[in-house]
């Protein structure tokens, strides 16, 4: 899959400098099957195959047409809210926690994508994201490992730990993350997530349980 993408946007740039070359050439009337009019513009078409690059870079790979031949992976900028379900048992009781109301955040760009997960007792923070795409086997989903830091308050029964989540990448019918964590204390639990808003929340909004979703899957 990557090979494909590499070389697909090898011919585009190609494809793209090829235009720049024939046009800066009709429009300053120069002759291409002159060595001193064909070199000369290779400083202009390199500035304009930059422009584009950055331009790409920047806004164009989040657009659908460019999914799948040439950006492999899905966008999934914005904030996410849903439930954990955790495997914890309460010391005292024996009991397991109800679903835990959770956000998780990213931040993503063509080169990187961070990951942050809050509740009302902890924040996690990713150190090493990727994703797994393999369009033939129908395989979607996105990892990354995180530590955790729960609130002071709870310093005495949660301490700060690491762990890995495991998404599952659904877009149909709705933007859909489904995954499993696991960390370091032997805890481990299911967290299912569905696309909530194009910004980056700081905070669990109040309407969790609602999912509504945005413009951000017009744009896939």
């Amino acid at each position: 899959m990557r090979n494909a993408t590499l070389r697909n946007a090898i011919y585009l740039l190609i494809g793209v400098s090829s235009v720049a070359w024939f046009s800066l050439a009709y429009l300053n009337g120069l002759d291409l099957s002159k060595v001193r009019d064909f070199f000369g513009l290779i400083p202009k078409v390199v500035s304009i195959d930059l422009l584009v690059i950055a331009a790409f870079v920047k806004w164009g790979w989040k657009y659908k047409i460019f999914r799948g031949w040439l950006v492999p992976f899905p966008d999934l900028s914005g904030t996410w809210v849903g439930c954990i379900h955790s495997d914890w048992k309460n010391p005292q009781t024996g009991e397991k926690p109800p679903p835990i109301p959770v956000m998780l955040t990213v931040n993503q760009s063509f080169f990187h994508v961070s990951c942050v997960m809050r509740t009302s007792e902890m924040e996690s923070f990713s150190y090493s994201e990727g994703f797994l795409i393999d369009v033939d086997r129908q395989i979607k989903k996105v990892a990354y490992s995180y530590t955790s830091k729960p609130r002071l308050s709870l310093s005495e029964r949660s301490i700060p730990h690491d762990g890995t989540a495991f998404f599952q990448i659904i877009e149909k019918p709705n933007l859909k993350l489904v995954g499993r964590y696991w960390t370091e204390r032997l805890t481990k639990g299911e967290i299912i997530l569905e696309y909530y808003s194009t910004e980056l929340l700081e905070d669990l909004p109040n309407t969790i349980g609602e999912h509504p979703v945005t413009e951000h899957e017009n744009r896939r």
